[in-house]
């Protein structure tokens, strides 16, 4: 018997064997079983833990979202921020227990309800408003000085965007005005200019990271002050990743050796990450305006239009030594500043606190990723990045921002 006639006996005599299972069935298998007995342990009601709750009381965690007044009527949105239901029972406003309707009678985990007030309140009045839950716990709601909110029609979204190019693409536009300076500056100036750069950057990315915090100061829902992070490490790691997909796609630099971006892109990853900081500020604008805690007066815009012009300064500097047309540079301008009217719209329209924190923290991952790509541009002909004029940049980049910040509180 020949070796092939061999070989097909022996596969012949041994047994079938049956086909491998799929990897994607292995990895989902396991997903599917503990959805399974999930759902069967909720369907349950927990078996056999029933007793660790007894004589325990409701947890209850209410947070309140929003506060509206309009003519006899103030309307609270609240969400239920605990782990077990929540049921508004009374409301009381300033020691007066008032008539009131409610979207949901009771209230789920993180769901929220809109109750709806019937009081006369007066003008420019503080009112302190309690809402009772059926355990007898109290929720407490401050109107600091009762105003009248703004209707949201075609007017009101028409001076949100107005609002947007006011204090996004105008100031960065009249900070752009800035590239002949730029371009005329001697290399040692240039990197002076970028340290000033890295320490704009840095600002916004810190400002924006505590503005977000502190929109969630004492909320629990949707996991609380860690959706900031979420969205700062998200940001981060979406444009690290576009960014060396782009370096692989164009050969740009070789393997496993870190160079300096080219400038356009450079100024791009600039406007990106600024603009997705100033749609935050928008939302924040936008939101203020809307439950009518934001006065919108001269000294505002113009304390808004200071604090955003060095961004524009920020876009064009690392385009010192090149010669950008103006179709460029005004997308570029857009890019930073438009998303300021975006976010004001938005965030006069439909605003969650957790929603804007997120957005928030985005931009602060953005721009944190965009001033770490500026430092290897901060290089002299040494090959060294920190020098003393470099680090006076930075610094002097941070103080410019906080000295203008100072104009928006005032």
């Amino acid at each position: 018997m020949s070796l092939d006639e061999k070989s097909a006996a022996a596969l012949a005599a041994a047994p079938h064997r049956r086909p491998p299972v799929p990897r994607w069935m292995l990895g989902l298998g396991p997903l599917v079983l503990i959805a399974i007995l999930l759902g069967l342990f909720t369907l349950l009601n927990a078996p056999g833990l029933n007793k660790l709750s007894d004589g325990v009381p409701p947890k209850e965690e209410v947070a309140v979202e929003d506060i509206r007044l309009t003519s006899g009527q103030i309307a609270i949105t609240v969400r239920n921020e605990g782990p077990d239901p929540v049921s508004i029972a009374q409301v009381n406003v300033s020691d007066y227990y008032a008539l009131f309707t409610q979207t949901r009678e009771t209230m789920a985990p993180l769901e929220s309800t809109t109750l709806t007030i019937i009081y006369s309140w007066v003008e420019g009045d503080p009112y302190e408003v309690a809402l009772v839950t059926s355990n007898g716990g109290k929720i407490p709601a401050v109107i600091e000085a009762a105003a009248l909110s703004p209707e949201r029609g075609s007017s009101f979204f028409g001076l949100m965007l107005l609002m947007g190019i006011y204090v996004g693409v105008i100031p960065v536009a009249l900070g752009m005005l800035w590239m002949p300076f730029v371009r005329r500056s001697s290399a040692s100036w240039v990197r002076v200019l970028l340290g000033v750069t890295v320490g704009l950057l840095a600002f916004l990315a810190i400002d924006a990271t505590l503005e977000a915090v502190g929109l969630l100061a004492g909320s629990g829902a949707f996991g609380g002050p860690m959706v900031v992070f979420l969205g700062a490490v998200t940001a981060y790691l979406i444009l690290e990743g576009t960014d060396a997909w782009m370096r692989r796609h164009q050969n740009s630099s070789a393997a496993g050796q870190p160079s300096a971006l080219p400038p356009q892109r450079l100024a791009l990853l600039i406007a990106i990450g600024i603009g997705l900081h100033n749609f935050g500020e928008g939302l924040a604008i936008g939101s203020a305006y809307a439950v009518g805690s934001l006065a919108l007066g001269a000294s505002l815009i113009v304390g808004f239009a200071i604090h955003n012009t060095t961004e524009g300064l920020a876009i064009v500097t690392p385009l010192a030594k090149q010669a950008p047309g103006l179709g460029r540079l005004v997308i570029l301008g857009l890019i930073a500043g438009a998303p300021a009217a975006a976010g004001a719209l938005l965030g006069a329209t439909v605003y969650q606190p957790a929603l804007a924190a997120f957005l928030l923290g985005i931009g602060a991952g953005a721009v944190a990723q965009v001033a770490v790509k500026l430092l290897p541009m901060l290089k002299d002909t040494a090959g060294k990045a920190f020098t003393p004029l470099t680090g006076a940049g930075i610094v002097l980049g941070m103080g410019l921002m906080f000295a203008t910040g100072l104009l928006v509180q005032a």
